[in-house]
């Protein structure tokens, strides 16, 4: 078995563990920091929405030495918006204008051609209008939010309402800084955005589940033991999928790393941006506050309830009791005599005549007490 393997074995059956929900307090401190840091990114910077959601229009021109900055500047003068121009694998660029108006896109059209020295017939147009683009917007927040609600549902029948709170924590958690980091990197907002984001919520929530699902089958009749707390068991249910939760991280990051670093980085396909860090950031994201942030808060509300507060008391009395007398049990050991001074203090000290007449050498010939 691989070293790994043998370390998944080893956390499942409980030999070795770590103290999630012990050290829940240090998580909850690195998860707010990182969340009012995406809110301030989102706060100052924004994101920087696609021509899908402001309106706007592409232009894509024919094979050209015109250079990409170039580009832009020409652009930028004929429309009076910034241009985002990006070299295609034909030799020809793509021109996008957000927040255009769509009535200026002919006059654009001809004063780009006239600039990059072009038949004005030869670049292809697509236009996007600003009421197009509030209706895609809104009817993404629409299924956003339509999701949110079916997981909160789902999770309140299949589990309980504070298993679907503490999942429900944890999306709100990872499109915050999902959001928060596209507008600190300054990535376009596009419908592949937006497919990203669902999907990596999508997979967060099953991370989520697993541990759910080992969680409800290990606190069965809880409160019919007094061995372990409902913090106990919940972390041993995150320690018993730590190794599963990694390599399905793991796994799926490896694609989506190929995609954003190699097919946007080095190749220059910026158009798989827009969906690829979406989905690397929140998979990172997903898995961190299925560990850190869902289960250590089911705890928390759990261990509020009177039932397991009696629990965690009665268990904490009897792991006391169980400490004390083996404390008692180690002085014992620790502060036995030797044989001589075990005899000398039954039968009184040696120049006694009971020490003489009981074996000679002053050992008592009978039990000792």
């Amino acid at each position: 078995m691989s070293k790994l393997g043998n370390l998944g074995a080893r956390l499942h059956r409980g030999e070795i563990s770590y103290d999630f929900i012990g050290k829940r307090k240090i998580w909850y401190g690195v998860s707010i920091l990182i969340t009012i840091t995406a809110i301030v990114g989102l706060a100052v910077r924004g994101l920087n929405m696609g021509i899908d959601f402001q309106g706007g229009a592409v232009f894509t021109t024919p094979k050209t030495s015109v250079s990409v900055s170039q580009a832009e500047t020409y652009a930028s003068q004929a429309a009076g918006h910034e241009a985002v121009v990006q070299k295609l694998g034909s030799g020809g660029l793509r021109i996008q204008i957000a927040g255009m108006d769509t009535a200026k896109s002919d006059a654009t059209k001809t004063a780009l051609a006239k600039d990059m020295k072009m038949d004005p017939e030869s670049i292809a147009a697509d236009l996007v209008g600003p009421s197009w683009g509030d209706e895609i917007a809104n009817k993404a927040w629409e299924g956003l939010a339509i999701f949110m609600v079916l997981v909160v549902i789902y999770l309140a029948i299949a589990f309980e309402w504070r298993m679907a709170i503490a999942a429900l924590v944890a999306l709100i958690h990872d499109i915050t800084i999902t959001t928060g980091i596209y507008a600190l990197v300054g990535f376009e907002v596009t419908p592949g955005t937006v497919i990203g984001l669902l999907t990596i919520l999508g997979y967060s929530l099953y991370d989520t589940v697993v541990v759910f699902d080992s969680l409800k089958e290990q606190t069965k009749d809880i409160t019919k033991q007094t061995r372990f707390t409902y913090s106990d068991i919940a972390n041993h249910s995150i320690n018993g999928t730590l190794v599963r939760s990694v390599n399905t991280t793991v796994v799926a990051l490896l694609p989506v790393a190929g995609l954003l670093f190699i097919g946007g980085g080095f190749l220059g396909a910026g158009t798989l941006n827009d969906i690829s860090l979406s989905l690397f950031v929140g998979l990172a994201a997903g898995a961190y506050s299925s560990i850190f942030i869902a289960t250590p808060l089911v705890a928390d509300l759990k261990e509020a309830e009177p039932q397991m507060k009696a629990l965690k008391k009665r268990v904490l009395a009897k792991r006391a009791q169980a400490a004390t007398e083996e404390e008692m049990a180690d002085a014992r050991v620790g502060g036995s005599e030797g044989p001589e001074d075990a005899a000398a203090a039954v039968v009184g000290p040696r120049n006694q005549p009971a020490s003489r007449n009981r074996g000679g050498r002053g050992r008592p010939s009978g039990k000792r007490r």
